[in-house]
């Protein structure tokens, strides 16, 4: 057991140089039964767009805090300690910002071993703690929550989640091995490890409360005066708290490790072996099952240190920071105040993708959105499909009627494309073929204004190429969706050498109206992802075709951490697509991409791949091995693994020179927002680096100093 007290924790001071410090000011509030409560109050003395959160300094002064707390207690001024945040937000979770510098490994313990000493102090201060959860609780803010002895939730916080994991590292201060004594295994298996792997999914307060997280919850409107209200009936026995989650001696000894046995082959088969941290969570929920709280903090700590110390963390946080502050300033982007305010949508198209970017324009920037096709029958059709979509919504509870029914208002399908004239914004979902997409184009431009701005959603065409009908091609835009729509956060924004400033700060201003992030790309084939992920499924297909088993060829890929293998990737966005893409591709780089006849075959066929339970692939159907041409010289998974790196490493240094975009920044972030490239990887360019797939390439690295854990 570790006793924190007598750890020297000053090597932690260089941290705090750049530290937003939230300070712990406490105030004594009488209750009505008489008894005395001392309510800390976390504050960083910022507005809510910069959340508390818990660093070096932060952990320091509240140690302190509490510790004044427990002689007050002890001396009987005080019947209780609570804790809440400033308004909207107890605490965003550990300051992260200095981390991934961290000097050595030792430093990584001391910052896990310091928060189990200051926030596990709540359950030693020899008077009952309550933590009023008051709004936004992430990682250790919600760790905070679960070291205190009893928790109140506002019903209006924002957020409240264990994200950890999708950052490559554990909850270290607590929450691994309280969250499961406190609501059961299964539950915290879905907050610990689920959820974060899910998109870094997050809790509702209500659902919280539900899970048995939180012991009460109330409104917005009284939730201070309530939950002291509250606390006062506890001390008083007036209020008396059950915990019907809490795990029992069957659900230990059975229950428990079916549960886990079974979390780790669905973890197994959804991401592979390749992600660290979701193994280091099940272990430490695996063994909090027994053993003392002491034990179960030093775990934690061990765990911590060497995850923050390893290469995956270090990736996580350069994604991390790519993705909360790169996204959110767009490199290249015009000044906003250049864009055309946007009254109207139109979508050409009424099929699947053209219902998808109705549906999100209306709900998003509440503007009437108009959409056409060749006759009404396919009109219709997608404006039903787009009402079904609403009332799906709608019965979810994410829209109330009144708003359900003001966006089926405002979507209008004709065939008549003069209805076209006052849109401000028009966007293409027609078939990939330049044809198709200049005569749609050179049509509508007769129609709209002169400043009216068109978008093509192409996914590997030359955008000029499309404009070169145009009157004005200085007003088309590539704007390149990923699908599924509504859930894709990317978007590429596509700049050609005519390309005004206008109709660019206008594709930006609407993707971030839609929720999404815009990247700026060059009018290059591909662009970023579809550029990246044909080198991909290209080396995937050469390997099929040389004669190597499926099979191999998705174990060949599994070191990449990727979301699913390439053959199961293809089977998703489509063979026909992904024969397409193929064909752009190599028709641009001959030398460098790869096309298979074989994809045009399958691409004709409506079964292609067998998976397994998990969605797997597995195999050929026996349609597609019948279609399939193979040589005989199957190759092996490193074989196999080594091309795609290289290639990867290749194909980016290339795109960089070509300046594609401006930076390798953006390759990552396109890869991590449009292709659901892991966290752990950084994007692609760290992990090529660390694999010694861009010496082998060019000569050289990416990232000076390449990005690393101090273990690495």
């Amino acid at each position: 057991m570790t006793d924190y007290s007598t750890i020297d924790f000053t090597p932690l001071d260089a941290l705090t140089a750049g530290e937003v410090v939230t300070h712990s000011p406490v105030r004594d509030v009488r209750l009505p039964s008489g008894n005395v409560l001392a309510l800390i109050t976390l504050d960083n003395g910022r507005d809510h767009t910069r959340p508390n959160t818990l660093g070096p300094a932060t952990l320091a002064e509240l140690g302190e805090t509490l510790a004044t707390l427990k002689q007050r207690a002890a001396a009987g001024e005080i019947h209780a300690v609570a804790i809440t945040g400033k308004q909207y937000i107890l605490a965003a979770g550990a300051d992260l910002s200095d981390v991934a510098k961290l000097p050595s490994k030792d430093i990584a313990r001391l910052i896990a071993q310091r928060g189990h000493q200051v926030i596990g102090s709540l359950s030693d201060l020899g008077v009952p703690s309550f933590a009023f959860v008051n709004g936004l609780a992430l990682g250790g803010g919600l760790e905070i929550a679960l070291n205190s002895t009893y928790r109140t939730v506002d019903a209006s916080a924002a957020a409240i989640a264990l994200p950890e994991v999708f950052l490559g590292i554990i909850p270290g201060w607590g929450g691994a091995y309280l969250l499961p004594n406190l609501i059961g295994i299964e539950n915290a298996l879905e907050v610990v490890v689920s959820n974060p792997l899910k998109q870094n999914r997050m809790l509702k307060p209500q659902q919280a409360f539900d899970l048995g997280i939180m012991d009460a919850i109330f409104p917005a409107a009284s939730y201070l005066e309530d939950s002291l209200r509250w606390a006062d009936g506890v001390l008083t026995g007036r209020v008396r708290v059950e915990r019907k989650n809490e795990p029992g001696k069957l659900e230990r000894l059975t229950k428990w490790p079916i549960a886990i046995k079974m979390a780790r082959n669905m973890l197994e088969s959804k991401i592979g072996t390749v992600p660290r941290s979701p193994y280091v969570a099940l272990d430490l929920l695996d063994k909090a099952k027994s053993g003392t709280k002491a034990e179960g903090f030093a775990r934690e700590d061990e765990a911590l240190a060497d995850l923050i110390s390893g290469d995956q963390f270090a990736a996580s946080m350069y994604a991390f920071d790519l993705v909360q502050k790169r996204a959110k300033r767009p490199v290249g982007a015009p000044d906003k105040a250049l864009a055309k305010k946007v009254t109207k949508v139109g979508v050409i198209g009424a099929g699947l993708m053209a219902s998808q970017f109705a549906l999100l324009f209306v709900r998003k920037l509440r503007v009437p959105v108009i959409i056409t096709d060749l006759d009404q029958g396919r009109v219709d059709k997608g404006v039903a499909s787009i009402h079904e979509e609403i009332g799906k919504l709608e019965a979810k509870g994410r829209l109330d009627g009144d708003t359900a029914n003001q966006l089926r208002a405002l979507v209008h399908g004709t065939t008549d494309r003069s209805e076209f004239a006052d849109c401000d914004f028009v966007i293409e979902a027609v078939f990939e073929e330049v044809g198709v997409k200049q005569d749609v184009f050179a049509g509508v431009e007769r129609i709209v204004a002169d400043d009216a701005i068109l978008a093509t959603n192409t996914s590997s065409l030359s955008v000029a190429e499309i404009g070169s009908v145009l009157q004005h091609p200085e007003r088309l835009v590539g704007f390149h969706f990923f699908n599924p729509v509504a859930v894709m956060p990317l978007i590429e924004v596509v700049k050609t050498d005519a390309t005004s400033d206008a109709a660019l700060s206008t594709a930006f201003v609407v993707a971030k109206g839609l929720g999404k992030n815009a990247v700026l790309t060059a009018d290059a084939p591909g662009f970023v992802v579809n550029r990246l992920l044909a080198k991909v499924m290209g080396e995937a297909a050469r390997a099929v075709y040389e004669g190597t088993p499926i099979a191999t060829v998705e174990k060949a890929f599994a070191p990449l951490g990727l979301p699913m293998g390439p053959f199961q990737l293809i089977d998703l966005v489509g063979w026909k697509v992904a024969a397409h893409v193929q064909d752009t591709m190599a028709h641009a780089f001959p030398d460098r991409f790869f096309a298979s006849e074989n994809f045009h075959e399958l691409a004709a066929l409506p079964e292609v791949v067998e998976k397994d339970k998990g969605g797997r692939v597995t195999g050929w159907t026996k349609a597609a091995q019948k279609v399939l041409v193979t040589g005989k010289t199957p190759v092996a998974p490193e074989t196999i693994l080594a091309r795609v790196q290289d290639g990867l490493a290749q194909e980016i240094k290339i795109m960089l020179d070509e300046g594609v975009v401006p930076e390798v920044q953006d390759i990552d972030l396109c890869l991590i927002l449009g292709a659901g490239w892991p966290f752990i990887d950084g994007g692609a360019s760290p992990y090529l680096d660390r694999e010694g797939a861009s010496e082998r390439a060019f000569g050289d690295m990416f990232h000076h100093p390449p990005i690393r854990g101090v273990d690495g």
